[in-house]
């Protein structure tokens, strides 16, 4: 072992010692829905940790799938998959990628924390490109991977509107004319809108067409946990941007939304709904991740409190106004289950009661015993709101017992057979799931 990595593993070890883990009061469906309880803060010299140890999956291993379903890997050994779309002709995008780079360190604790992390496998290199995926017809496995975008700058979110693809890298939007059948992008690219980049404690930047074409939407996570970094740099930062799709202006559409990862519309309504990774470091039942209906010109909180005007104490200077009109979540997912991909499945491939409701992909916690997330969820909605508790439909990623991690679930679509599409970034596979006994069988038109 080299000195710098048994460094590393000292100062983990010691790390986790001084550390140790809450233990939390409840399981994630138990602080799920419109009205989960909460807990009183609390605060911590390091804040708990339990993170399983990244391993990957062994030759023939896969996820759980629910009862009626089945799942496959269609493609494996990428470079960090995070985010997928299925394109209009049956081929599938997989952008590739991680962080821009080490994060300015404020605290020790912000340190000791990424420290931590990393041993997950969360943070892998990631490939800084996109991947397309095809299927060769009447072939069964894995589909044909073709190198698609390279030299991308922390990517995340894909779109495609008519002829243009739209790529949000950490720092900026790019534009591509698309041909469809092409395996590699002819066209260079033009930069089309810049967003917010520096820090980047948040680098994420979900993206999200209009029906009509006219606009997109970006979900930008904050620049700290609770503004520990300063104010200055949450310019633009925990919003939901509206862009024009033809001249690249943009406006805030929504904010107080800590880190909004995932964007979509619910078929019944066509209302703007929206996942979030809520704040850490006040308990392991604090602060409740959320789905939630986005308002046009709604503040939802961050930083001043969370689910309505629970205030954060923490935060100085406080804004009582803003509190007062703090808008509460619509459906709390569990505590730090760190959501990142959201699906409103519209589909006939899945059994019949997973139509019209979401699926939600959550990268799981680091903060907390036992762990929460480490699954994909499946929330119904009734009359265009979320009812019930969440269900799990895939899980298996982390072991029984808590301590490796085979893969972490990122980015959801649907392909042209309506099967649902994982993009699993510690596995580093992108997985098929579809109804048992459709398999492989489906074909694209």
């Amino acid at each position: 072992m080299s000195r710098a990595n048994l460094a590393m593993a000292f100062a983990v070890a010691l790390v986790m010692a001084l550390a140790g883990c809450e233990k939390a009061a409840y399981e994630p469906a138990q602080q799920s829905g419109a009205n989960p309880p909460l807990p009183e803060p609390r605060s911590f010299f390091v804040p708990p940790m339990q993170v399983p140890k990244g391993t990957g999956w062994a030759q023939g291993e896969k996820p759980a799938v629910a009862d009626g379903l089945e799942i496959e890997p269609i493609a494996s050994g990428l470079m960090h998959p995070r985010q997928l779309l299925a394109l209009p002709n049956g081929d599938v995008l997989v952008v590739e990628a991680n962080g821009p780079g080490a994060e300015p360190v404020s605290s020790p604790k912000q340190m000791i924390a990424g420290l931590v992390k990393n041993q997950s496998g969360k943070g892998g290199k990631g490939g800084n490109r996109i991947t397309l995926l095809r299927r060769v017809p009447g072939q069964p496995g894995e589909w044909r991977k073709h190198v698609f975008i390279e030299n991308l700058h922390s990517p995340f979110g894909v779109q495609l509107i008519g002829d243009t693809l739209y790529v949000a890298n950490t720092d900026a939007i790019m534009k591509y004319r698309y041909t469809p059948g092409e395996t590699r992008m002819s066209d260079p690219g033009v930069e089309f809108a810049d967003l917010p980049g520096t820090i980047n404690h948040h680098w994420t930047k979900a993206l999200l067409a209009s029906a009509d074409g006219s606009r997109l939407y970006v979900g930008v996570g904050s620049n700290s946990n609770i503004t520990e970094n300063g104010l200055d740099v949450e310019y633009r930062r925990a919003v939901i941007l509206e862009v024009d799709a033809r001249t690249g202006a943009s406006r805030i559409y929504a904010s107080g939304i800590r880190n909004p990862t995932g964007l979509g519309w619910e078929p019944a309504t066509g209302k703007l709904w929206a996942i979030a990774n809520e704040r850490d470091e006040i308990g392991a039942d604090l602060v409740p991740d959320y789905l939630t209906s986005v308002q046009e010109g709604g503040f939802y909180g961050w930083p001043y409190s969370y689910y309505g005007q629970h205030v954060d104490t923490r935060v100085q200077p406080q804004r009582p106004d803003l509190v007062a009109r703090a808008i509460r979540p619509d459906y709390a997912l569990g505590s730090h289950v760190a959501p990142l991909g959201l699906w409103f499945y519209r589909g006939d491939g899945l059994p019949e009661k997973y139509r019209g409701g979401a699926f939600v992909s959550q990268h799981g916690s680091w903060d907390r015993s036992p762990l929460s997330g480490y699954n994909v969820v499946f929330v119904r909605f009734q009359g265009g709101k979320p009812v019930g508790t969440p269900e799990q439909v895939v899980g298996g990623f982390a072991s029984a017992d808590e301590k490796t991690l085979k893969g972490a679930p990122v980015g959801l679509a649907e392909d042209a057979g309506g099967a649902l599409l994982i993009a699993d970034d510690v596995g580093n596979t992108v997985w098929r799931v579809s109804a048992r006994g459709a398999g492989a069988t489906a074909s694209p038109p």
